[in-house]
């Protein structure tokens, strides 16, 4: 089974339509997301989608080895070309003939390195390490980043020349907290697929409950934590296990995301949301300790996010900044507890 993009979020809708549009080009591409987001599935499903697919992917990851071993890797090295070489290996540039080239987390090449791979995209040629002659190659350039390239330019850490001849598209996939909606098609798209490899197990989709915390998660590792949450999930069988095992991270990322920033002599005092005794105290019958949680938690957040967009003159954007939390987000949480701006 081919790589799949999941999700109905207006990033993974937009992906996908540069998929369309780039796919055939050949066209040198940057992919830009944090860690766990995708981005190889993004240069997967390129792949699969252009006339070189057939042909060989190659992926290498930039980050993960040394300069000298990574400029071999790339180039491949003639017999004696340094100490321990003691037999002729083929470069990736020269097995991803006709096919395509995955450069993961380019922005850890060093300038050196990077001035080489420049050579090779300008040109379509390269030589391998203790060899003068030039070896050309048809390969389609796929790099992938969690830096901020343009902030790298600056620092002087990415060269600009080659910066421009990779960056001629430029994909960019948002953290998994920026397209909640996106959640739950990758929870049941995961499930049926883990299912099948567990074959002793069985998960049922989460309730309504456990949901809720999945969507409040701030998910640092995106993609890839969720995954691992949900592989945990179906060998335990137990959601209420997994979920408490992060629930405090949760709750730690809700309060600090309330909390920056703000005075705390400003919010009410948590116990004056709760009263056992009185008129109102709750029916033990119907008494829920989990229900009783979400239920001051949604007071703080409300009381903490009206009093942001208060200051703020209910700029949306500013108040995101400040609670740590993305604009969808926040919008969603305005609707969702039925904040308004004062009359």
């Amino acid at each position: 089974m081919g790589p799949t993009l999941i999700g109905t979020s207006k990033n993974i809708i937009r992906i996908k339509e540069l998929i369309k549009h780039v796919a055939g080009t050949g066209l040198n591409i940057v992919i830009s997301g944090e860690t766990g987001v995708g981005k190889e599935v993004i240069a997967q499903k390129l792949y699969e989608s252009s006339p070189r697919k057939g042909k060989p992917f190659i992926k290498i990851n930039c980050a993960a080895l040394p300069e000298g071993l990574l400029e071999s890797e790339l180039f491949g090295y003639e017999r004696g070309a340094f100490t321990g070489a003691e037999r002729k290996k083929r470069g990736k540039f020269k097995i991803a003939h006709e096919g395509v080239l995955f450069l993961d987390e380019i922005g850890d090449m060093s300038i050196s390195l990077q001035s080489k791979l420049l050579h090779v995209l300008q040109s379509g040629e390269f030589a391998p390490l203790g060899s003068e002659k030039e070896i050309r190659t048809d390969t389609w350039v796929i790099a992938a980043t969690n830096h901020d390239l343009e902030q790298d330019l600056k620092n002087g850490k990415f060269r600009d020349d080659l910066y421009y001849r990779l960056n001629i598209i430029k994909i960019h996939i948002s953290p998994l907290r920026e397209r909640v909606e996106d959640i739950p098609l990758l929870i049941e798209y995961y499930i049926k697929i883990y299912n099948s490899q567990f074959v002793s197990k069985n998960l049922i989709k989460p309730n309504k409950n456990i949901m809720e915390k999945l969507l409040s998660y701030h998910w640092p590792g995106n993609v890839r934590q969720l995954q691992n949450v949900l592989k945990r999930s179906i060998v335990l069988n137990d959601w209420e296990k997994i979920i408490g095992e992060f629930s405090t991270s949760i709750d730690n990322a809700k309060k600090d995301s309330i909390t920056s920033k703000l005075p705390p002599e400003k919010f009410t005092p948590v116990a004056d949301f709760i009263n056992f005794e009185g008129e109102n105290s709750p029916d033990l019958a119907s008494f829920s300790l989990k229900k009783i949680r979400k239920n001051i938690t949604d007071k703080v957040e409300k009381e903490a996010i009206s009093y942001v967009l208060g200051k703020t003159g209910w700029n949306r954007s500013n108040a995101a900044k400040i609670l740590k939390i993305s604009y969808k987000t926040l919008l969603y949480k305005i609707s969702d507890l039925n904040i308004a701006p004062p009359q």
